[in-house]
């Protein structure tokens, strides 16, 4: 089991960025290793909400979700309330029912474009994955089969898209690097003053970012 209790204490420690929370967005390219880590970070976290942008992306609307994302979530969280969204069924192609997301602490908001420049006024971090496009297409191509190529193609074309108009990567405050066994994290572009640190995750030292 891997320990990420250093990193979650940092993130505790700031000042909420969305009403009372602090929103932190893990973002990176399709494939990267996001929700794995998400989920870590999640439990280190004692159980933090996790808002999976999957749910609000569509076939019709890759990264077309931004207003869903901040009527149903963003604004019932800056005023404290639970958000309530409706997830995407990516094999019925429909909306589900409604799901809550609790004003905790600290939530979590993962998935491709989870840094676009709609959202970070409201981040009280931004984590990148820090893993190639081409090494993460090809982990996700492998991952989920032959079945799911077609989708992948559009995938990488609308990412391409997405991320040539409105980059995350420059903005992140943290890169995220998987290591054979657990993830080694340093200062990213947007805190490019000082020195980086990059530390392992068993390392009980503070975490410079």
């Amino acid at each position: 089991m891997t320990d990420l209790s250093p990193f979650a204490a940092r993130l505790h420690s700031l000042a909420p960025s969305c009403g009372p929370v602090r929103l932190v967005a893990v973002d990176g390219h399709a494939g990267s290793g996001k929700s794995t880590f998400t989920a870590r970070l999640a439990a280190a976290l004692g159980d933090a909400p996790v808002l999976h942008l999957d749910d609000l992306a569509s076939h019709d609307s890759c990264f077309t979700w931004e207003d869903r994302l901040r009527e149903q979530v963003l604004e019932p969280l800056e005023r404290g309330a639970c958000a309530r969204y409706a997830p995407y069924d990516w094999t019925a192609r429909r909306f589900g029912a409604a799901r809550l997301l609790r004003p905790a602490p600290v939530v979590l908001i993962e998935g491709v474009g989870a840094g676009r420049r709609a959202v970070r006024p409201r981040l009280a971090r931004l984590l990148w994955m820090e893993r190639g496009a081409a090494e993460s297409w090809e982990r996700g191509r492998r991952r989920d089969g032959p079945a799911l190529a077609e989708f992948w193609d559009g995938w990488t074309a609308a990412e391409t898209e997405h991320f040539s108009a409105d980059p995350s990567r420059p903005y992140a405050d943290t890169l995220v690097r998987q290591l054979p066994e657990g993830y080694a994290w340093s200062a990213g572009p947007a805190l490019a003053a000082g020195t980086n640190h990059s530390v392992t995750e068993s390392k009980r030292d503070a975490v410079s970012w």
